[in-house]
């Protein structure tokens, strides 16, 4: 499959952003005023939205504390994103980014308090919102091939299933009191929001007057 290259504003915002927000974990190192302010404005809890900071479940979503979490969600926003604003429009895939991130940090937050029981369980990155964003594209474009973990190849459709079906497993082993500290909550939020987010798409490509897709695949 080939795809013309075109400008994608939108998703080069928001890696600058969350480059924004790495650059300040960093610097919040060495400075403990500034990791204050970074805890308490750049994740996502029950705990959190307790006491009114309602902003971290957006601000959470630009955040990163480490190298390698930041340049993995880019890379995967970079390859699937740029193909979803190209065929959506900067406007749709913004509100579906916000959407989804948002739906992602609210589901961490009932899932740590309601399932976990640790409302204090604190959540960031935008995986959640990825997670939305790799269903949609696997929804659109179900048979083109993805590299699953980077190596395996895969129908994204299957990839995409996989890895729901890897959160899903993951959640219950947490509840089971094992699994690894991954916010498979958020990944599942995020990928409901996809899912509500490719219906209402589907149902406007059939309204009368409604804008045809910006970029179709070829070869």
């Amino acid at each position: 499959m080939g795809w013309t290259v075109r400008r994608a504003p939108a998703v080069s915002a928001i890696i600058a952003l969350n480059a924004v927000v790495l650059l300040g974990w960093q610097a919040a190192r060495s400075d403990p005023t500034l990791k204050r302010f970074m805890v308490e404005h750049f994740l996502g809890s029950s705990a959190h939205l307790a006491h009114g900071y309602v902003w971290t479940l957006l601000t959470s979503t630009f955040s990163h504390m480490e190298l390698w979490h930041f340049a993995l969600n880019m890379f995967v926003l970079w390859s699937f994103g740029t193909i979803l604003e190209r065929l959506w429009g900067t406007r749709a895939f913004i509100a579906f980014y916000l959407f989804a991130g948002l739906t992602a940090s609210a589901s961490h937050c009932l899932v740590t308090s309601l399932y976990l029981g640790d409302g204090s369980r604190a959540g960031l990155g935008a995986s959640g919102a990825i997670a939305g964003l790799l269903l949609v594209f696997a929804l659109h474009f179900p048979r083109h091939k993805i590299l699953a973990f980077g190596v395996i190849p895969l129908p994204a459709l299957a990839g995409a299933l996989l890895f729901i079906g890897l959160d899903v497993w993951g959640l219950l082993t947490q509840g089971a009191g094992g699994g690894l500290p991954i916010g498979h909550g958020a990944h599942l939020g995020g990928s409901f929001a996809g899912g509500v987010a490719y219906l209402a798409y589907f149902r406007r490509r059939f309204v009368p007057g409604s804008a045809r897709p910006a970029a179709t695949p070829s070869g």
